[in-house]
């Protein structure tokens, strides 16, 4: 079993940033490591091996990704620079993840070919496919998923679109025995997390959750994108998103047909850059019926906040493609993810996924 995990990444945006800054830094420094799962042993952040990204962005294609993730409009913290990391930016077809607002940020060159990406991740041994493209570039993520695995590689999907849920997609990483992680990674100290926490407190407590809402806003270009209005009207946060963070927060809710909850996107307010601030309000009924409300402002740079995540899901990947299983890993989508194959309550999950780390769980 070979220690070194090879890694593409599909989108070089701000997770990505914060995710190449941080292994960089833990390989440095060891003794500093904070946010990842201490439960995973059978590989370390060090075995983390990035060697290719793909890209639209002309800002981006020809650099090393160590040079790539600060090209904007990414406005991830510059933290930990990394060095040359001998992993080019490469050329990826442009299919639908310009279909938005961000098309206004992200210059491309039409002229030229994207490069054939199957081959590339086959020729530099990719392990781990990691896709973070824009929300609402479902041709693209589906396109990216079915490359990898021709490739040989699993797929981790951190957006909103479905891999997990995409029987042409598990049927064909099935075949393969390769490992699927999706769909739309879930913060580490999000407010998906939080907000699906307090709202799950209210049953365990034998109180009644009647409605609630959460309000997003932040200052990267995934806001900007969210914001785009569609062809019918509504905006790309609609397709996927909205749905997505809706299902996580009330899945397990015994009343989750009646309860009022409303999830938006509010703004995209740039000088806030890559920092992300949410509202929640939780309105219930205690004994006796007495009201009571509980209200919560969160405020969080977003890129790190997925980019552990990501990294625990690479790792739990190798994992599984070492013990040759394909197709869904339910323990770590339902623990990762918001909208996962099966949604269960996180203790569960949480447990679901150290039996499976420990090898007494199959997925």
């Amino acid at each position: 079993m070979a220690n070194t995990i090879n890694v593409a990444l599909i989108g070089l945006g701000d997770v990505a940033s914060a995710l190449v800054q941080g292994v960089s830094n833990y390989k440095k420094n060891p003794d500093k490591i904070i946010g990842l799962l201490p439960e995973i042993t059978q590989y370390s952040v060090n075995d983390i091996n990035f060697v290719v990204g793909f890209e639209v962005n002309s800002n981006k294609i020809g650099k090393d990704m160590s040079e790539a993730i600060f090209a904007e409009p990414n406005c991830n913290m510059k933290l930990y620079p990394p060095e040359f990391l001998n992993a080019p930016i490469l050329r990826g077809p442009i299919l639908d993840g310009l279909d938005s607002n961000i098309k206004d940020i992200v210059p491309v060159s039409n002229g030229e070919e994207a490069v054939s990406v199957s081959k590339e991740m086959k020729d530099r041994l990719v392990d781990v496919a990691v896709i973070l493209l824009p929300t609402g570039a479902h041709k693209a993520v589906k396109f990216y998923a079915m490359a990898a695995l021709e490739a040989g590689a699993c797929v981790i999907c951190g957006m909103p679109s479905h891999v997990a849920k995409n029987p042409e997609i598990v049927k064909k990483a099935e075949e393969l025995k390769l490992p699927l992680i999706g769909d739309d990674v879930k913060s580490q100290i999000g407010a998906t997390i939080i907000h699906r926490s307090l709202a799950n407190l209210f049953p365990m407590r034998g109180a009644i959750l009647d409605r609630t809402i959460q309000l997003d806003w932040g200052g990267c270009s995934d806001f900007l994108n969210l914001l785009t209005p569609q062809a019918d009207g509504k905006l790309v946060y609609e397709e996927g998103k909205r749905q997505s963070k809706t299902e996580s927060v009330v899945a397990k809710l015994q009343n989750k047909d009646t309860v009022e909850c409303q999830i938006s996107a509010v703004d995209y307010i740039p000088f806030l850059k890559n920092q992300k601030e949410a509202y929640m309000r939780l309105e219930g009924r205690i004994f006796g019926g007495a009201p009571v409300r509980v209200d919560i402002t969160m405020f969080v740079q977003d890129g790190n906040n997925s980019a552990g995540i990501i990294a625990d899901c690479i790792r739990i990947s190798k994992i599984a493609r070492d013990r040759k299983i394909g197709g869904i890993l339910s323990s770590a989508c339902s623990f990762f993810m918001k909208h996962p194959p099966e949604q269960l309550e996180d203790y569960i999950a949480k447990k679901h996924l150290v039996e499976f780390i420990e090898g007494n769980r199959e997925r």
